[in-house]
């Protein structure tokens, strides 16, 4: 068996330590060469590889689009060492206009849609780069930016690009890295460059004149930004926060009253197609019971049709229900942790991040300027050299025939450097002639002249600030507001008020029968129920209320305890069983029971159809309640809802009294019918009767013996009707005998009256 040989290089190293240092070098890895974007150019390596690849292949926005896998082909050939799917993917992104505010290529074939279909095959689509791309790219010939080798040293690429555009707040960033992330949302482009000239004149400038200048991002699907302005500056100022974003809506006004809601811009990387699957889910679900339906009609713009179930449903309060539930509203996050000009990764504020592009364009500007005062000395050098040809042309010549190396003799006979000795050897016989000597003479003056002028600007730096101002002003005269790349999408809008959502209004509405006994359980069958003999109850118990009414609807109890109580008809246990007892649901203390029940009707609500529609006067439907002795008052049924489960105390009682009964005043009555247990009747005049919200009341009747047994509001002209058992309705039209004053006895009730001692 063969030995291995000793490589002489084996330490001891703890677990610990060599996991450490490993896990240290991935992290720096993927922060500075995968994750965080450039403060300088906005840029990731693989987007700063991408663009250059595609110059190198003389894909100018001038010129014909070619192959996306030729692209990508070069990229992870030459550059970028990573799969082609994510290059592609890459590449794709930056032509969307959906997802970048300025795309950075320009695509053609199918690169994908807002509903998140995946873009067609590389070998099926082409590109080219936008004037955006070709502006990052602008001046990276003249030493404008460093250069490194690339991963296998066979070529070189640049370590970030010269960035004529302020591509990281223009077109934003995201990316996720070891322990770190970055999110920096789009901005327009005409605003960042009035805060850039601004920010050269005043470098201190405060964060509320940005935040003035910039209002907020700028996304490339639209949308309205609900941020409070005072957050937008705290954001601004740190580099953290976030901002509220909304689709934006428009109400469509239908026939007959009836109107739809139009949504035309959703929030920046929402997919329409699973908004509008959230949305169904949730009308299915029936947790959005007052939306009926949602249609997808978008063609080439964003048309998704909001269809409420009933024309009383307000938009706003629709609208307020879908920016709770669905991403039609979405909280877009602002760090700004990003790569500086040392590679060192960090969150800075926006003042700084716009500084930082203002310091690079400063180098870049100080480069270039050097390059090209180079070129222009160099060029000037040569022309030195031409024009001392032609002040010696007879002499040149003859050395030129007569010497085997007259480029020695040249340099030594005229003083001339070994440049102007080669360019004079290189001249051609056309370049003798008077013309171009003068020509020769034009351009060495207007190089000269030049280079002053860039000497001067090299040691001026106020002359260079106003260059850049000026560069700055260029790009927003190109792409101004007035033109669709220029103009904000995204509209600033202000703080939403809090929209008071009804409960019934998250209620699917249904018909319900509610059906009480006279042991205190309660339930609600579905539907109305016509036939109550049918309704099945517990051994030893019997039907007391049966009520017909809508799941929205509320249930008013009035319990001789004197107190009202309110239940959901939703919350009613299901009408399979006998129900659940109503001291479950409502703090009823044991010996009381509920005397009445009936179903709330809101304030101006109006009930019934066509000609025998009732709309509730005034501040509302009003009761008549009273007690067992035969005290009572007028109280206004708003003033009787209670919120808890403790109810609302109306009727006071004195020691040992109870509530007897409640009544319902209808449109039109104009006296309160007060009926003893001695079966005695008294017919009063609603206007004797006080209007109160809690006490005793007054004597409505007075009994020697016995108590009160029921009340009922009436119009005496309709006469006094009651509920005669098995003989069902009956009237008795005159009743002139029983009307009297307040605190009377009354009399007997008319013949046939209800065994019952109750008016129903």
């Amino acid at each position: 068996m063969a030995k291995v040989a000793a490589t002489g290089d084996i330490r001891d190293t703890r677990l610990a330590d060599a996991l450490g240092e490993r896990y240290l070098a991935y992290a720096l890895s993927t922060i500075v060469a995968r994750s965080l974007p450039d403060v300088r150019d906005g840029l990731k390596p693989v987007h700063r590889r991408l663009l250059y690849a595609m110059r190198k292949l003389k894909l100018d926005p001038a010129s014909g689009f070619k192959k996306c896998a030729r692209v990508v082909g070069d990229v992870i050939g030459k550059y970028h060492p990573h799969g082609d799917a994510a290059v592609y993917d890459t590449l794709v992104r930056l032509a969307q206009e959906f997802a970048q505010r300025y795309p950075l290529v320009d695509g053609q074939g199918n690169f994908g849609n807002v509903d998140g279909d995946n873009a067609a095959a590389m070998r099926y689509t082409e590109a080219r780069l936008t004037e955006v791309a070709w502006a990052l790219l602008e001046g990276i010939d003249e030493d404008a930016v460093d250069f490194r080798d690339t991963y296998d040293g066979e070529d070189s690429e640049p370590v970030v690009l010269p960035a004529c555009f302020p591509n990281l707040l223009a077109n934003g960033s995201t990316g996720i890295a070891v322990g770190m992330a970055t999110s920096i949302p789009p901005h327009n482009i005409v605003e960042l460059c009035d805060a850039l000239t601004h920010l050269i004149k005043f470098p201190n400038v405060r964060f509320s004149k940005l935040a003035g200048l910039i209002p907020g991002p700028d996304f490339p699907t639209g949308g309205v930004l609900v941020e409070p302005r005072s957050a937008i500056v705290e954001a601004y100022s740190t580099g953290r926060g976030s901002f509220r974003l909304r689709a934006r809506w428009s109400k469509e006004k239908l026939r007959r009253g009836l109107y739809q809601i139009v949504v035309t811009e959703i929030p920046h990387q929402v997919q329409k197609s699973r908004l509008i699957e959230k949305i169904a889910e949730l009308v299915i679900a029936k947790k959005l019971p007052i939306l009926a339906d949602v249609r997808d009609e978008s063609a080439d713009t964003v048309r998704i049709v909001l269809e409420p179930r009933s024309r009383a449903v307000g938009a706003d309060m629709l609208m307020e229900q879908l920016f709770r539930q669905t991403e039609l509203e979405t909280r877009v996050s602002l760090n700004l942790n990003v790569l500086n000009a040392d590679n060192t990764p960090g969150v800075m504020n926006l003042r700084q991040a716009l500084q930082a592009f203002l310091d690079h364009r400063m180098e870049v500007l100080v480069r270039r300027t050097k390059h090209r005062l180079q070129k222009i000395e160099h060029r000037l050098e040569m022309l030195d050299g031409l024009l001392i040809a032609y002040l010696n042309l007879d002499k040149i010549i003859k050395i030129i025939r007569a010497e085997d190396e007259p480029k020695q003799k040249m340099m030594k006979a005229f003083k001339l450097t070994d440049v102007q000795a080669e360019a004079i050897l290189n001249m051609r016989l056309r370049q003798l002639r008077k013309l171009e000597e003068k020509e020769i003479g034009n351009e060495h003056a207007e190089l000269t002249k030049e280079g002053k002028s860039l000497r001067g600007l090299l040691r001026n730096e106020d002359r260079r600030w106003k260059t850049i101002a000026r560069e700055i002003a260029g790009i927003k005269k190109r792409i101004s507001a007035k033109t669709p790349l220029g103009a904000r999408r995204t509209t600033i809008g202000k703080p939403p008020a809090a929209v008071a959502v009804p409960l019934e209004a998250m209620i699917e509405k249904e018909p319900i029968t509610v059906v009480a006994s006279e042991k205190g359980w309660i339930r609600a069958h579905k539907g109305h129920v016509t036939d109550t003999t049918e309704l099945k109850y517990k051994e030893g118990d019997r039907g007391k209320f049966v009520l017909n009414a809508e799941t929205t609807d509320k249930l008013v109890i009035f319990a001789t305890n004197g107190r009202f109580y309110t239940l959901g008809c939703d919350k009613l246990p299901g009408g399979r069983g006998h129900g659940e007892p109503l001291r479950l649901m409502i703090d009823l203390a044991e010996g009381h029971d509920a005397v009445a029940m009936f179903i709330h009707t809101p304030q101006g609500e109006e009930k019934g159809k066509g000609k025998d529609k009732e709309k509730s006067e005034g501040t509302g439907r009003r009761l008549v309640v009273a007690s067992e002795t035969g005290r009572g008052f007028i109280v206004e049924e708003n003033a009787v809802i209670a919120q808890t489960r403790n109810g609302k105390q109306i009727l006071n009682l004195g020691g040992g009294e109870e509530a007897a009964a409640a009544a319902a005043i209808g449109k039109g009555d104009d006296h309160v019918a007060v009926l003893g247990a001695n079966r005695k009747l008294l017919i009063l005049p609603l206007a004797d009767l006080p209007v109160m919200t809690r006490g005793r009341g007054v004597f409505l009747q007075r009994y020697a013996k016995g108590g009160l047994a029921d009340v009922t509001a009436l119009k005496v002209a309709d006469g006094l009707t009651w509920k005669a058992g098995q003989q069902g309705i009956r009237t008795e039209p005159d009743i002139k005998r029983w009307i009297g004053k307040r605190a009377q006895a009354g009399l007997q009730v008319p013949k046939g009256f209800s065994r019952a001692t109750r008016f129903s």
